[in-house]
Order: structure tokens, then C-alpha cells, then sequence
């Protein structure tokens, strides 16, 4: 039996769209599911108007259950004549049994339950209508006097099983059989009696549901448009996904802007038509921008000139402010609007914008200290302008193009060109899947202005939980880790937070120790998770965090050793051993390895090959060389071995024991700071 839920709504903004049709998918899989309903298939759609669940092949009875539930044990269930206590009287009757039925099993009473299956249309109102209160959004409403919130009002339901109405009712709507057509080209009443029924009724009334067709007309119409302008459409995924679900029916058109506008520079012009007004740019065959522009109408081919018209007024009217701020820009240096910054607060409690540049200053000075970074001037000067362009008309009027024009008008005002560069690059990464600054000063000052950012909130307690982080710290984090991998910087983490944390007046010392545990353990996560993406066991990857995280690109590199075939086989062996040495030496006391005290050549020979070891691991150390230090570590498993098979550690004389266990600890000792092998799982 096929089942159809739709959700009729008022406009639902396009960015809440993907997620809720994942939602839709995930919640009715785990719904049915614990409900013991079995399904061949499902799928879920969303337009800007509905959002739409499809079931294929839905049983009619729901499956039978048997559950065995333990009660008390054999001793406290039954007396010494074998008569049920009071206890498994009680427990019996909690469970809907005799006393009798009770099965003994394993020293334990079980009530076994047999459950049998109801009818799945008695189950299905309650069951849709939790499914569509257990979905979240971004943002909810209330409307009328009605305490449900939801994305936004709704406006019908349709609900059916088969080609029977299901009995629900939400938000005082009651389901039925009607559902609507495209708001302007379609009917307003349209009466379906079955899933296939519905989709040929929709598609006959305007509205393409499912939103995999839509992206793919929408994308071929958008690239023929474009071809037939001469030039190639600048196809943006994320553009391109949030004009799919603003749109039931789409028809793409071209549109004109004068070419003075191209004096502009290209994001200038990009940006409003791309994040304003939903426009697609077209470039020619060499990357340059065409006067050119494409849109998607959410009806028809009928009058689309006037359409065209409108949008290109529109359009019109951005450019222009775009290039009246431009002009008016250029009459103030980039350097001279640095001072206005001490009318823009960067936090609550936390001083201004100019503060903070003067902040970025610093951290990147001690950045270039830590690296051996002979830029410090261009550092400098890259910290002094990075937040200048929010006093410019540009930024103010389209805050996506802070940086871009920081580093535009900063060539134009003759600064060096890394030192324009890093105005822009020290906000990257962006979002996700961005890329990464490329110059050394773009990520120094790129990893000081999201620490500073980091550590700020964190001061204010404002540490990201659940879903909630408001000031992406997440994304920058994450961003902090990446750049100090690809560039391959050998960082602290703990001193550039504790250089933050000075730099911002936090000087008590329970404060800084509580906030750098926070931040140690928020960057720790985000380096977990690169490790993952790696592919790195998870043991492995647990092994190397717990050794350490001050190093980001020295757990990356510990990590990747490991994960090779050379690595790995070291672990291995080294592993069974350095178990059976850890284990023991925490019970050595804190007094010194005398190699006097040594007696059986077993452990003679062993302090030997340690002391070798523990030479060789200081120099691969200094190369950064881990799949020769797990070689090495792993030299001492047969050594090892050889000690435990011919000498008592525990001895009866307690100075020889605890030689032996000094020489166990000294031995743990190596692997500190490189892997803990405490944490690998011995397959």
C-alpha cells in the first residue's frame, strides 16, 4: 500500500528546505521503524509550498513482538517450597502475566510478552502527525491563537493510505484528499485518490515536486541562456540549490546591465546579483564578466519581457549604489579609516573593532617569533588595515564583500601586494569547502584573528553547545586547524591562546586555566574529526590525540605514520609488550633508574637497548620522522619480552624492585608525547 503526506504551507524560506526533507526522510524511517511498519521505500519532497512524504509498498499490520522482560533473581522470586514471593507476584502482575507464566532463565524470572501486530491505519494519525511535530527549523512561528509553532502557517493537509483518507488533524487542519496547484498558474482545489494520482495532478497544475527535476531544468535552462549569450553561466551550487526550493515551476530568463558597471571590480557587481537578487553572472570563454545576467521565474514563458524588464531595473538600481559608494570610497586611504574603528564594537564587554586591530597586531608579531617569519612588517601593516573596509560604503551596503574591497582598495592606496592580499585572505575560509589563505601573511593573520575571536567569546561564556554557535566558532576553528596543516606550521596552541588571552586583560589565573581546558579541548574535536575524514582508525586517532594537541601538525603527521603500512605494523608489535610495561611501571615511586642496581643480563641487556632507543627517538623527533620512531619504539618488544620471561619485577629486595619498576616508567616514558598505546585496541 502506498502512503502520501503533504504539508501544505505559506512560502518556506528556501534555505530551511534541504534540511527538512532530510528530516522528513530521517524521522519517518526511525518512526515506522520502532513502530514495526515495514516499507519498501520512501521518499520526501519540498517546494516552496508543501512538504511531501511518499511510502511505497506500506504493510497493513503492523509486525508482531515477543520481548523478554527480567525480573528478580531465581533466590528472591520464589521461596524455599518453589512459591512465587511477593516480588515476582508484583513483577508479574507490572507485566500483565500470571505468576505461573514466569520462565526461569539464566538465574533470573523473565515475563515473556506477546505482542500482536494492530492495524497500521489505526497507527498512522498519531504517527504522522508526531512525524511533523518532531521536525526543527532555523526559525519558527506561531499564527492565530494556537500554541504549535511551525516553519510557517499551514494551510491544508492531504493524507492517504491507499486511496483512504487518514483521519488526522493538525494545527485545526483537517487531512483529506485536496492539495493545491502553482499558487498563480495551477487550480486551488485539486482532489487526488492516490499517490500516482497526485503527481500527475501536480505536474498538470505547475508544480515539478520533485526538486531533483526542478535543479536539472533549472541548471540546463540556465547554461543554454548563457550559451546563446556568448559566454558560460557562473553555475554557484549553493545559488543554484536555494533557486531550486524558491520555485515550483521555473523558467529561466536573460537580462541586460549597462557595461559601465563592468569598471567596477567583479565582486562588486557579483555580489548583489548573486547574493541580493538570485542572479546568475556570465562570463566569457576567458573568465571575465559579461553585462549579462540570468534569472528563474517561478511561473511560465508568458510575457517574460516584462519580467526581464522588472528585474533589470532592479538590478539597475544595486549597480548604482555599488558605484556611488565606490567613488565616494576612494576619497578616504584605507590606512585613515582605521581610527573610525573606535566607534564599531567588536563584543559586548570586549572593546571595539579598533582594539581588536590593535590585538592582531601583536598575536601576529609573536606568530612571526614562534615561525622564525622574517615579514614582520608586512604583518603589521596587514594586521593595522584587515578591518578597515567596515567603515567603507561598500561593506556597509553589501557585508559580503568585507576583505574583497579591503584588499582592493588597498592596492589602490599602493600597498604591498602580500599586504593587501592578507586584508582578504585572513578571512578565509568562509564557509565550508572554502579555500584556505596562500600567502604566509594571509594565514598568520587569518589564524590570529580567529583565535582572538575564539578566546574572546569563550571569555564571555559563550561556548558553542548542541546546534547553537551564533559566532561560527566552529567553522573558524576548524579553519585555524586546516591552515595550520596545509601550511605545515609547527605551532602552540597553548601559548598562542595564552598570548590571547593576555592581550584581552585576562589575567586571573583559575580564569586563563578554565578557558585554555575549553579551548584545548573545542580544537581537539575539530581535529578528531579531520582525523576521521582521514580515514584513521579510531583507536589510532584517539592514541595520537591522547600523546598530545598543543602540535595541530605534528598530531597530523603522528597520525598519518600510524595509518601506514610500516607505522602500523610497529604498533602492533610494539603494543603486547609496552601494555604489560605501562601496567607495571605505575607502581614505580619517584626514585632514580641506578644502572648499578641492574643484576640479570635480561635486564641489563634491556636498560641497554632503552638508552639506544631513547637516543635515536630525540633525533627522529627533531625530523619529525614517526614511522621511524614506531619502528623504533617497537625495536624494544623483544628485549621487553626477554625481561619478563626471566625477571621478577616485584623482588623481595625493595631497592632491586624498584630499579625494575624506575625501568619500566623510564621505558612508558618514550612513547610520551608521541602515541599512548593505552588507547589502541589490541586486534
Amino acid at each position: 500500500m502506498d502512503l502520501l503526506f503533504e504539508i501544505g504551507l505559506e512560502e518556506v524560506p528556501a534555505k530551511f528546505l534541504p534540511r527538512a526533507i532530510e528530516q522528513l526522510s530521517a524521522v519517518s524511517a526511525q518512526r515506522f521503524q520502532e513502530e514495526r511498519i515495514f516499507f519498501e521505500k520512501i521518499e520526501t519532497f519540498a517546494t516552496p509550498r508543501r512538504l511531501a512524504l511518499i511510502m511505497r509498498g506500506v504493510s497493513e499490520q503492523q509486525a508482531d513482538r515477543t520481548s523478554e522482560n527480567r525480573g528478580p533473581s531465581l533466590k528472591i522470586a520464589f521461596d524455599a517450597d518453589g512459591k512465587p514471593t511477593k516480588a515476582a507476584q508484583g513483577f508479574a502482575r507490572g507485566q500483565g502475566v500470571a505468576a505461573a507464566e514466569l520462565v526461569a532463565k539464566e538465574g533470573y524470572v523473565y515475563a515473556i510478552i506477546q505482542e500482536n501486530g494492530r492495524s497500521v491505519r489505526e497507527l498512522l494519525p498519531g504517527l504522522l502527525v508526531g512525524i511533523a511535530c518532531a521536525l526543527n527549523f532555523p526559525k519558527n512561528m506561531r499564527w492565530g491563537s494556537l500554541d504549535m509553532r511551525f516553519v510557517r502557517p499551514i494551510r491544508w493537509l492531504v493524507a492517504l493510505f491507499g486511496r483512504e483518507i487518514i483521519p488526522l488533524s493538525l494545527a485545526e487542519i483537517k487531512a483529506g484528499n485536496i492539495t493545491r496547484g502553482h499558487r498563480f498558474l495551477g487550480k486551488q482545489v485539486i482532489e487526488v485518490d492516490s499517490v500516482d494520482d497526485y503527481l500527475t495532478k501536480l505536474s498538470e497544475n505547475y508544480c515539478i515536486l520533485d526538486q531533483h527535476i526542478r535543479k536539472k531544468i533549472i541548471k540546463r535552462q540556465v547554461e543554454d541562456l548563457a550559451i546563446s549569450q556568448g559566454g558560460i553561466a557562473s553555475m554557484d551550487k549553493e545559488l543554484l540549490e536555494e533557486v531550486t526550493f524558491l520555485v515550483e515551476y521555473p523558467t529561466a530568463l536573460c537580462g541586460h546591465f549597462d557595461e559601465n558597471y563592468l569598471a567596477l571590480p567583479p565582486e562588486a557587481v557579483i555580489t548583489p546579483m548573486r547574493e541580493h537578487q538570485r542572479y546568475f553572472p556570465v562570463l566569457d570563454a576567458a573568465g571575465k564578466l559579461l553585462p549579462v545576467f540570468i534569472t528563474v521565474r517561478n511561473g511560465g514563458s508568458e510575457h517574460l519581457e516584462i519580467v526581464q524588464h522588472g528585474n533589470e531595473r532592479v538590478l539597475r538600481a544595486r549597480l548604482s549604489d555599488a558605484q556611488f559608494f565606490y567613488q565616494e570610497d576612494q576619497k578616504i586611504p584605507l590606512a585613515a579609516r582605521v581610527e573610525k574603528l573606535k566607534t564599531v564594537v567588536f563584543q559586548e564587554g570586549l572593546g571595539t573593532i579598533y582594539d581588536k586591530t590593535i590585538r592582531l597586531q601583536r598575536l601576529v608579531k609573536s606568530f612571526a617569533a614562534m615561525l622564525a617569519v622574517d615579514k614582520i612588517a608586512q604583518l603589521e601593516r596587514s594586521a593595522f588595515l584587515s578591518k578597515a573596509d567596515l567603515t567603507t560604503g561598500m561593506v556597509c551596503e553589501f557585508t559580503e564583500l568585507q576583505g574583497i574591497m579591503g584588499r582592493q582598495y588597498a592596492i589602490m592606496n599602493g600597498e604591498e601586494p602580500e599586504v593587501a592580499n592578507a586584508v582578504f585572505e585572513h578571512y578565509l575560509p568562509r564557509f565550508a569547502n572554502d579555500r584556505l589563505p596562500e600567502t604566509t601573511c594571509g594565514r598568520l593573520l587569518s589564524i590570529a584573528d580567529k583565535f582572538d575571536n575564539i578566546v574572546a567569546t569563550f571569555s564571555r561564556g559563550l561556548i558553542p553547545t548542541g546546534s547553537q554557535d551564533p559566532y561560527a566558532l566552529r567553522r573558524q576553528a576548524l579553519g585555524v586547524v586546516n591552515i595550520i596543516i596545509a601550511a605545515g606550521y609547527h605551532i602552540s596552541i597553548n601559548e598562542v591562546a595564552e598570548n590571547a588571552m593576555t592581550l584581552l586583560g585576562i589575567v586571573e589565573a583559575s580564569s586563563r586555566q578554565e578557558l585554555l581546558k575549553d579551548i584545548s579541548k573545542f580544537l581537539r574535536l575539530r581535529l578528531k574529526n579531520i582525523l576521521a575524514e582521514e580515514g584513521l582508525r579510531y583507536d589510532f586517532a584517539e592514541a595520537v590525540l591522547a600523546a598530545g594537541t598543543d602540535d595541530v601538525f605534528d598530531v597530523l603527521l603522528r597520525a598519518r605514520a600510524i595509518w601506514t603500512e610500516t607505522g602500523g605494523k610497529a604498533v602492533s608489535k610494539a603494543l603486547q609488550a609496552f601494555t604489560r610495561v605501562q601496567n607495571l611501571g605505575k607502581n614505580a615511586t619517584d626514585g632514580l633508574l641506578i644502572a648499578e642496581l641492574l643484576e640479570s643480563e635480561a635486564e641489563k641487556n634491556l636498560f641497554s637497548e632503552y638508552k639506544k632507543v631513547e637516543v635515536k627517538l630525540k633525533e627522529l623527533q627533531k625530523q619529525k620522522c614517526y614511522a621511524e620512531i614506531y619502528q623504533c619504539i617497537a625495536n624494544l618488544a623483544e628485549p621487553i619480552d626477554a625481561f619478563f620471561a626471566e625477571v621478577m619485577v616485584m623482588a623481595d629486595d625493595i631497592a632491586v624492585r624498584n630499579n625494575r619498576l624506575a625501568l619500566l616508567k623510564a621505558i612508558t616514558g618514550l612513547t610520551e608525547g608521541i602515541v599512548d598505546l593505552s588507547k589502541i585496541v589490541n586486534s
